[in-house]
């Protein structure tokens, strides 16, 4: 399989722009138009993230090693889609007919095969992931909202209880779906470690356009029930000893709320815990009463609660990387990092600059998560 090649006539056809999207999912559901059920009614999130992940999937191909974990997650997580093995021939022809329309004469017999060869090992390992899951864990886990608290204009607080154990691990995260927003879903971190009563909790911030943080926040009520997909995500778990530093910017919050519920857990002695928690002002540091109640049970633990514009705010005031930094450089611990893409981008360029290695810095990576919660099926929508 010509690699370069597959990567050269993709830099070709991305050049297109939108009508590449456009012109594969006509193809798609006027050969298949059974499969446009599975997506979202509104496709114009779907569209825009095709390019980046046909590029992704491309070059997977000649790192398989180390792309195997993320297909065989991206496997797992296309069940809750109702994603099934019959699914995957008719996404690789639609594909190989776009790709035939826009490189026109530079389509060859050999590009073809090396097109179709490539899509087979990525769905394969795939729908092999898919398979063996099926045999432990289900598609989705049902949860019920036992409580919905208001926490300021665009932050709620959801208590929910699902049907069965959903088996997480605290700094995971698990994508949502309402009925009120079908075939679309977001990822949140649950803000408690796992309980042997079902029970989580969910910190939920409205976003601009976000229809469903919007609906979670805004309609959702107790008795309602919601779709949980499989956990991801291992950066943000703690499996060591060392002492930790957390830097959490807004509901950020949620997965070191999880990993202090776990540490309160361990036994002692109990490792050495700062949390920095920032908010643009006072009142948007939604959980400061229950993170204190956490800071009584855990004599190690020392929360720095910061804010970014409230001139009021008696305690430090700043971006929360920059007041965490200033408390530095934290030897012999591992540091943590969660909120906003800009915020956590930020924060690992201080660390970076405070001499910190990048190798004790933590942070999650949701590009492999977030695009197929956002914008419906798409196994070509991850990216």
């Amino acid at each position: 399989m010509d690699t370069a090649r597959l990567r050269s006539s993709w830099n070709t056809v991305a050049g297109f722009g939108g009508g590449v999207p456009l012109f594969f999912y006509s193809t798609l559901f006027l050969t298949r138009p059974h499969l446009r059920e599975l997506f979202p009614a509104g496709m114009s999130a779907q569209r825009d993230k095709l390019v980046r992940a046909l590029g992704r999937v491309v070059a997977s191909v000649d790192e398989l090693d180390a792309a195997v974990p993320f297909l065989r997650q991206l496997g797992r997580d296309h069940r809750k889609f109702a994603v099934t093995e019959d699914h995957y021939p008719a996404v690789g022809q639609a594909l190989l007919t776009t790709l035939e329309h826009f490189l026109g004469e530079e389509w060859t017999p050999e590009l073809a095969a090396d097109w179709a060869a490539a899509y087979k090992i990525v769905a394969d390992v795939m729908t092999a992931a898919a398979k063996e899951s099926a045999h432990t864990t289900p598609a989705w886990w049902n949860g019920e909202v036992l409580r919905h608290e208001r926490r300021g204009l665009d932050t709620a607080v959801l208590t929910i209880r699902t049907d069965r154990p959903l088996g997480y691990r605290a700094g995971q995260s698990v994508s949502v779906e309402t009925a009120l927003r079908p075939r679309i879903w977001r990822y949140y971190s649950p803000a408690t470690a796992p309980r042997e009563d079902n029970l989580l909790e969910l910190h939920v911030r409205m976003v601009d356009g976000g229809t469903v943080s919007s609906a979670l926040v805004q309609a959702v009520r107790p008795g309602d029930v919601l779709r949980l997909g499989a956990p991801v995500g291992s950066r943000l778990t703690i499996e060591h000893e060392q002492d930790v530093v957390l830097i959490a910017g807004g509901t950020g919050l949620a997965p070191f709320k999880a990993l202090l519920g776990q540490i309160a857990n361990e036994p002692l002695p109990s490792r050495r815990v700062e949390l920095y928690v920032g908010a643009r002002t006072a009142r948007e540091l939604y959980d400061l009463p229950a993170l204190r109640a956490l800071a009584s049970a855990l004599p190690e633990l020392r929360v720095v609660p910061v804010v970014s514009d409230d001139p009021a705010f008696r305690g430090p005031r700043g971006p929360v990387g920059e007041v965490a930094v200033r408390h530095g450089p934290w030897p012999g611990r591992e540091i943590y990092v969660c909120g906003s893409p800009a915020m956590v981008s930020a924060t690992r360029n201080l660390l970076a600059g405070a001499g910190i290695a990048a190798e004790h810095v933590h942070w999650e990576d949701f590009s492999g998560y977030q695009d197929p919660a956002e914008a419906g099926v798409g196994f070509l929508t991850r990216g």
